[in-house]
């Protein structure tokens, strides 16, 4: 299995999934989850999320095969999921709103959408495109690490960073993840025009 391990893939898929589960952009709402009193749960919400994002990593395929879908038209769309992302990011703009009913924080809003939600769960099955699993999960199992520090340590790192420091972070990385949609967008879709091309 770690055969296939590859330090760039891990490196990039890393830096991937960190943009779009985005916690250091998170900072300032679990702080108003705090202040309102709504308890948030560290190990509760690291753990969901990752159980929620590796199954979801492994049955994926099984879910697109039902629907007859393949993963480069998923990783296509997915392409359009984290473009959109991007532009929120970037513009300090609202594209997917939560709508949800909110009653317990630790699961709703912050385990899901904001950890396990939709563009992290479309990011995932779209970097299986391109790379290995392993470098993929170790990625994921660091993000969620990651994840657990900052939500232990929220109070700390948006005194050490500022409200301009988290400002800062949340647009460069809004920017890669721009430029990320485009890189797999171009990928993919050049996939599925020589699939195209051979079945005719």
């Amino acid at each position: 299995m770690f055969g296939s391990f590859d330090f760039q893939e891990f490196v990039s898929a890393f830096i991937v999934l960190f943009a779009v589960i985005d916690i250091i952009g998170s900072i300032p709402i679990i702080l108003n989850l705090k202040q309102k009193g709504r308890n948030v749960n560290a190990n509760k919400a690291t753990g969901i999320s990752f159980a929620l994002l590796i199954g979801f990593f492994y049955a994926g395929d099984m879910m697109l095969k039902l629907f007859q879908v393949d993963i480069a038209s998923f990783a296509v769309a997915g392409a359009f999921v984290i473009f959109l992302m991007s532009l929120e990011m970037i513009l300090d703009i609202e594209i997917f709103k939560n709508q949800g009913p909110i009653k317990e924080a630790t699961l709703v809003p912050l385990v899901f959408p904001l950890l396990a939600g939709a563009g992290a769960f479309t990011t995932l099955l779209s970097l299986r495109s391109e790379y290995a699993p392993i470098n993929i999960v170790i990625a994921l199992i660091l993000n969620m690490f990651w994840v657990y520090v900052v939500l232990k340590l929220t109070d700390r790192i948006e005194r050490f960073l500022g409200k301009g420091g988290i400002y800062v972070i949340r647009k460069f990385f809004g920017i890669i993840l721009l430029a990320i949609s485009a890189r797999l967008f171009t990928a993919n879709l050049t996939l599925l025009i020589e699939q195209f091309q051979k079945a005719q």
